[in-house]
C-alpha cells in the first residue's frame, strides 16, 4: 500500500540543514494550510504539518524557503506511534518527495 499526499501551504517554520550520523543532510519545516471550510466565527482554521526533508531537497529548501514563502509538497506520510503511560498516541509526518515554490 502507497501513503501519498499533496500539501499547499504557507512556510510558518523555515528548514535549518543539520546532518544525520551517515552525513546526509536533513532538515524539518512547518507547512500551514487552510482548510476548506470556516468554523462557526466565520474564520479559516489553519492545520499545521511538519514536513521532513532529506539530501537536496533539504538543501533546496533551507535556500529557497523562507516564512510566509507559498510550497507546494508532495510526499509520503509515515506514522511514528508510541505508547506513554500505558496510553496510546498517535502521530504522522510528512517526508517530502518533491518541492514546489509558488
Amino acid at each position: 500500500m502507497l501513503s501519498n499526499c499533496v500539501v499547499v501551504g504557507r512556510v510558518a517554520e523555515a528548514p535549518t540543514i543539520s546532518k544525520s550520523a551517515k552525513g546526509n543532510s536533513i532538515a524539518h519545516m512547518v507547512v500551514e494550510c487552510d482548510r476548506p471550510f470556516r468554523n462557526e466565527d466565520g474564520t479559516l482554521v489553519k492545520d499545521k504539518f511538519k514536513v521532513f526533508l532529506w539530501r537536496g531537497i533539504a538543501e533546496e529548501c533551507e535556500a529557497q524557503c523562507e516564512l510566509g514563502s507559498l510550497v507546494a509538497i508532495k510526499g509520503r506520510l509515515q506514522a511514528n506511534n508510541y505508547e506513554r503511560d500505558d496510553k496510546q498516541f498517535y502521530n504522522c509526518e510528512i517526508i517530502a518527495e518533491k518541492v514546489s515554490y509558488v
